[in-house]
C-alpha cells in the first residue's frame, strides 16, 4: 500500500511515493529537469501557465511509477503541496483565463496598501493577522482593476494547489489554511472576510467552497486517471501551501516547534497555539495545517531573503574555482566562535520584511587587515545568516512562541556543522535534522487525511532523524549575537 505526494513549486513539480508499512520513500522524481520558466512581461511581474504544472505533474508521475513499478491500484491516497500566494482564475468551463500570478510577483502591492489604509492597521492585524500586502486577495484586485474583461469571466479563483486538485477531481475547493495565506480569512469571524472583499471590491462568490486540510477532497476522475496513469477513484485527501507542508513534513505541529529551511533564502516557521499577530507585521501568521477555531494552531512565517545566496556569493568572490562548500566549512571552522569580532549583515538580496521592508544591503563590520583572513569571513557569513534567523525568532517570541526544538531537512546550509551549531547555541533550541522533502510530506499528509494513519504521530513514527544538535557555548554565541545586533541597529 502506497501514498502519492506532489509538491507544485515554481521551479519544478516533485512527486514521491511513500510505502505505508515502512514509511520509506519508494520513488521520487521531479520535472522539468531544468528550472521551469517564469514569465515577466513587465518589471516586477512573475507568471506561470497553470496547465504547464499539469504537464510537469504527468511527467513526474510517470517517472515515479516507472522507478517503483508500483501498481496504480496500490496507491490509496494523494496529497498536494504547492507554492503559496498564487492566483489562478478559471472560467465556467474550468479553463484558466490568464497565466497564474505567482508568489514572487509584486504588481499588487498598491492594492494591498490601499486596503490596509482603508480598513485600518488595527482591524487588519486583529482580523486578518497580516496586512493585505501582496497576497492573493490583492492580486485578484489587480486583475479586476486592470483586466476587467478577465474578471468578468471568472467563475472561481484558486490557489495553485487548488487548481491541481481541480484538474484531478473536477471539484473546485480550497481550505481555511489556503484562504488565510491569501489573506481572505477572518480569524475573529472564523469565515471568509466580507469586509476585506468589500474593501477590495471583490465578489465573494468567486471563492471556492472550503474542505478540510486533511480529509475527503474528491476522487480522481476517470479522465484525469487516464492522463496520469493512476487508478480512477483514488481519493485526494490533503493539500497545503509549501511552508505549512514543509513543517508537516518535519513533524512540526505543536506550539514551540519550528521548521526551518536555508537555501538561497531562508525560512523560519514556528507554530503557536493562539490567534495573535505582530504589531509591526514583520512576520506572517497563517492558519497551520491542523488549525481549528477551537484549538488554534498558527504557523508564523519568517522569510529572510539573504541566506544561502550570501554563502554562494562569498564562495564565488573568495574561493578558487571548484572549492566545495564542505571545504569552506572546514576552513571556516579554523576561526573561533564570533569570528574574532568580524560580523556580516546578510541583507543583500532585497528588502527584508522583518526589518519593516527596509533594504539595508549587506555589510561587513569589524574587519582588521592585520588579523583577519578568509576563515573569519567565511565563518562570519554563516554566523550572520544564523543571527538574522535569531532576530526573527525573537519577534516570534514577542508573540508568545516558546522555542524548544527546530526541525530541518539535512540540506543546503543545514549541511554545515557551523551553521547548525551556531543556531542551536544562539537560540537555545535543539536542532533535529531529517531525511524528507515536501512531496514525501504531502504523501504522509494524504495518509492522515485518508485515515490510513490514525494520528500524525503514527504517520511520522518512521521518519528518519539523521542528526541531533544540542545547544552549547551559549555565552559565546550570545555575545557574538549582541555584537551583530549592535551593527544592525546602526
Amino acid at each position: 500500500m502506497y501514498l502519492l505526494g506532489y509538491d507544485i513549486g515554481s521551479s519544478s513539480v516533485k512527486a514521491s511515493l511513500v510505502e505505508v508499512a515502512t514509511g520509506k520513500c519508494a520513488a521520487s522524481a521531479f520535472y522539468p529537469p531544468q528550472e521551469a520558466p517564469i514569465a515577466s512581461p513587465q518589471p516586477g511581474w512573475a507568471e506561470q501557465d497553470p496547465d504547464a504544472w499539469w504537464v510537469y505533474l504527468k511527467q513526474a508521475t510517470a517517472a515515479v511509477l516507472h522507478q517503483s513499478q508500483v501498481a496504480p491500484g496500490d496507491i490509496k491516497a494523494i496529497g498536494i503541496s504547492y507554492q503559496m500566494h498564487g492566483l489562478v482564475c478559471v472560467d465556467k468551463n474550468g479553463r484558466p483565463l490568464r497565466p497564474s500570478i505567482i508568489w514572487c510577483d509584486s504588481r499588487a502591492v498598491p492594492y494591498g496598501q490601499r486596503a490596509f489604509s482603508k480598513l485600518g492597521r488595527e482591524w487588519c492585524l486583529t482580523h486578518l493577522l497580516n496586512s493585505p500586502g501582496n497576497f492573493t486577495a490583492a492580486k485578484l484586485a489587480w486583475v479586476k482593476n486592470n483586466e476587467p474583461e478577465v474578471y468578468a469571466k471568472i467563475k472561481t479563483i484558486m490557489l495553485p494547489g487548488d487548481y491541481i486538485a481541480f484538474r484531478m477531481t473536477g471539484e473546485a475547493a480550497t481550505t481555511v489554511s489556503g484562504l488565510s495565506e491569501g489573506i481572505f480569512w477572518d480569524f475573529v469571524e472564523n469565515a471568509p472576510s466580507q469586509r476585506l472583499l468589500l474593501a477590495l471590491g471583490l465578489d465573494a462568490s468567486l471563492l471556492a467552497p472550503v474542505v478540510p486540510t486533511f480529509g475527503d477532497q474528491g476522487a480522481l476522475s476517470a479522465a484525469a486517471a487516464r492522463e496520469l496513469g493512476l487508478a480512477a477513484g483514488t481519493p485526494v485527501t490533503y493539500r497545503a501551501g509549501d511552508q505549512p507542508n514543509n513543517a508537516l513534513s518535519l513533524n512540526v505541529l505543536n506550539p514551540g516547534e519550528i521548521a526551518s529551511t536555508a537555501g538561497t533564502s531562508g525560512v523560519v516557521y514556528g507554530v503557536i497555539g493562539q490567534v495573535t499577530h505582530d504589531p509591526l507585521s514583520r512576520v506572517n501568521p497563517f492558519a497551520h495545517v491542523n488549525h481549528t477555531a477551537a484549538d488554534p494552531r498558527l504557523g508564523v512565517l519568517l522569510c529572510i531573503n539573504g541566506t544561502g545566496i550570501l554563502n554562494a556569493w562569498i564562495r564565488r568572490q573568495l574561493m578558487p574555482e571548484g572549492f566545495s562548500y564542505a571545504a569552506m566549512n572546514e576552513l571556516a571552522a579554523q576561526a573561533p566562535v564570533g569570528s574574532d569580532g568580524v560580523a556580516i549583515l546578510p541583507f543583500g538580496n532585497g528588502a527584508e520584511r522583518m526589518l519593516e521592508n527596509r533594504d539595508t544591503g549587506c555589510s561587513f563590520h569589524g574587519v582588521n587587515f592585520n588579523r583577519h583572513g578568509r576563515a573569519h569571513l567565511l565563518r562570519a557569513a554563516q554566523e550572520g545568516i544564523v543571527f538574522s534567523f535569531q532576530y526573527g525568532i525573537e519577534i516570534m517570541e514577542e508573540m508568545g512562541l516558546r522555542i524548544d526544538c527546530i526541525h530541518a531537512g539535512h540540506a543546503n546550509m543545514f549541511l554545515s556543522p557551523i551553521f547548525r551549531e551556531t543556531l542551536a547555541g544562539v537560540s537555545g533550541a535543539t536542532i533535529e535534522l531529517y531525511d524528507t522533502n515536501g512531496s514525501a510530506g504531502a504523501a504522509r499528509g494524504a495518509g492522515i487525511g485518508a485515515g490510513i494513519y490514525h494520528t500524525p504521530a503514527e504517520a511520522f513514527s518512521k521518519l528518519e532523524r539523521l542528526a541531533l544538535v544540542e545547544p552549547s557555548d551559549r555565552e559565546e554565541y550570545g555575545a557574538a549575537y549582541e555584537q551583530w545586533k549592535s551593527y544592525l541597529k546602526q
